[in-house]
């Protein structure tokens, strides 16, 4: 366990560790109201908003009991959180993937014997896991996109690794692909309009990257593409109506980020956008129906947060939004069919909340 957690503890390093720092609501517009609690606190989790319109919660990590194999269902019909099967193998920092046949790929991840090649499937019409073939390579911190094409292209990760892969559903194996030309993780990974996968900086051997490569799914080749402006980790990144990608906040070499940048497919180049009020990372980042983006909570200069902040692509603006009722990071956030956001676990923490644009 000691090994496991000292591999990613510089993970944390930026943090300041302030558990329940809360700022002030700031004003605006937009609402969290709390809903029913997870069964399990944890961390690291992924959600994946399932076909009949319930989000799986799956994985993550609790201390001190480590990773988890625990999963819950929320139906928001009842705002209620219940436990279904368990995943085989305990992990956090993975990635869940919906495919089109409605089941749940769950691959890779930091799992108690250190990192893993696993991969499982869920079923939402019986509540259980099933494995599927592993991965040629044992990853955490790595991305998983589902192509247009039906398959799953896997990149990068943690030990700082360049290798791809992709899952094929029908045989439920997966095969090499183009190298990243940059060894990363903690990176983004954009499906784009044109079918092309964006990836964008995290960590590399030279330290915050700000390097960008696009993947081709019909020649399995990852080419350059102009760089951030800043180096940068943990952020997000968002694909807007527009085609355009939004990369927001992370952590860089001098520190918590406020900065935000566009992407523009049609040049391969990278815009300043204006810049959030509050610089944070290990946040997320939610395409609302309005096109406007939510950035929620994460770890900023004081501690945990709960400030909110939402994007207006055609002003290029952001603007202050109601705050979270709990301060939280590592957290995750889901769009519902009804267009409002759930905020669940994160720090430790078993509460869930939502927002009402």
């Amino acid at each position: 366990m000691c090994r496991s957690i000292c591999r990613i503890a510089f993970v944390w390093c930026l943090s300041a560790f302030v558990v329940g720092v809360s700022w002030a609501d700031p004003p605006g517009f937009g609402n969290w109201t709390n809903t029913g609690s997870l069964n399990t606190a944890r961390e690291g989790h992924t959600a994946t908003l399932l076909h009949n319109g319930k989000v799986l919660v799956a994985g993550g990590f609790l201390w001190p009991y480590g990773p988890l194999s625990l999963a819950e269902l929320y139906d928001p019909r009842t705002a209620t959180w219940t436990n279904t099967g368990s995943l085989s193998t305990g992990r956090w920092f993975h990635t869940a993937t919906l495919l089109p046949n409605g089941m749940v790929l769950v691959a890779g991840g930091e799992a108690l014997s250190g990192w893993s090649a696993s991969a499982e499937l869920y079923d939402p019409r019986t509540g259980t896991w099933t494995k599927t073939g592993d991965l040629k390579t044992a990853r955490s911190q790595h991305t998983a996109t589902l192509l247009h094409n039906g398959m799953v292209l896997v990149a990068g990760g943690f030990p700082v690794l360049s290798s791809a892969e992709l899952y094929n559903c029908r045989s439920g194996t997966w095969t090499q692909t183009g190298s990243l030309n940059t060894a990363r993780f903690q990176h983004t990974a954009t499906l784009l309009h044109n079918g092309m996968v964006l990836v964008a900086g995290g960590f590399g051997p030279p330290g915050f990257l700000s390097s960008a490569e696009l993947y081709e799914p019909r020649t399995g080749v990852w080419t350059n593409t102009g760089g951030l402006t800043t180096g940068r980790t943990r952020h997000t990144a968002t694909l807007l109506h527009n085609g355009v990608v939004l990369v927001a906040g992370g952590a860089g070499p001098l520190g918590f980020l406020s900065s935000a940048e566009l992407y523009e497919p049609r040049t391969g180049t990278w815009a300043d956008s204006g810049g959030l009020n509050t610089a944070r990372w290990q946040h997320t980042a939610t395409l609302l129906h309005n096109g406007m983006v939510l950035v929620a909570a994460g770890s900023g200069p004081i501690g945990f947060l709960s400030s909110a902040e939402l994007y207006e692509p055609r002003a290029g603006t952001w603007a202050n939004t109601g705050g979270l009722n709990t301060a939280r990071t590592q957290h995750t956030a889901t769009l519902l069919h009804d267009g409002m956001v759930l905020v669940a676990g994160g720090s430790g923490s078993p509460s869930a909340e939502l927002y009402r644009p």
